[in-house]
């Protein structure tokens, strides 16, 4: 579909619906085509975001170390009485 500038500036809203069904839209300009409006593909879908999600899940699954309790990690910034070295 060749719609001018001038028209489409009426029927934008149009003119993008029709575009992201799929339709060649293609604004001119004095007769010649100067600008195509095409829908923005999505970069990844959901599905391919839940596989990502999960090789991580699984790449991870089973190295963290327990190491020391949070209850006990500044001991060593205090003296038995309670007050800062």
């Amino acid at each position: 579909m060749d719609v001018s500038v001038s028209d489409a500036k009426a029927q934008l809203t149009d003119l993008v619906r029709r575009a992201q069904a799929g339709e060649e839209v293609v604004l001119t300009r004095h007769g010649q085509a100067v600008v195509r409006i095409v829908p923005v593909t999505p970069v990844t879908t959901a599905a391919a975001r839940k596989k990502v999600l999960a090789a991580v899940r699984s790449a991870v699954a089973g190295k963290a170390s327990p190491g020391a309790g949070a209850a006990r990690s500044q001991d060593h910034l205090y003296d038995d009485d309670g007050l800062p070295r």
